[in-house]
């Protein structure tokens, strides 16, 4: 049950955006977990460091589940996907800022790859998952 309208406003959010802004809104969660994760191996926090970077993973994976496999880059881009999930572990596993803060500017380069992208198909009257490969 959803009590706070911050709860309300960002599961309408979700409900209403058109499957480009998702990818956005997937990206813009993974980016955040991953900082807090960092913040948290940090700062010795290590349950948060942990809950963090496993959130983190779980919007890899729902990237992951995302891709439509019957176009050719979506090979490419699940083993993008794996190689993140396996430094991010690695991150949480050794507490080492290091893989996650690689991990984090893969990212934010992807995030502003799929933004040009479904900027680019709204221009030209497409939706985005039809100019790209998810």
């Amino acid at each position: 049950m959803l009590n706070s309208p911050l709860q309300r406003y960002q599961q309408a959010s979700v409900q209403t955006a058109n499957p480009g802004q998702l990818i956005l809104m997937l990206y813009d969660g993974a980016i955040r977990f991953t900082k807090l994760g960092i913040e948290g191996i940090t700062a010795g926090k290590y349950d948060m460091a942990n809950t963090n970077l496993k959130k983190a993973q779980a919007i890899i994976h729902e990237l992951t589940a995302s891709l439509n496999h019957s176009y050719e880059i979506s090979k490419d881009l699940a083993q993008i996907y794996e190689y993140w999930l396996h430094r991010l572990i690695e991150a949480n596993l050794k507490k080492e800022v290091q893989p996650a803060v690689e991990i984090l500017n893969h990212l934010a380069d992807m995030r502003e790859s799929w933004k040009q992208i479904i900027k680019g198909s709204a221009g030209a009257g497409q939706s985005p998952l039809e100019a790209s490969s998810v």
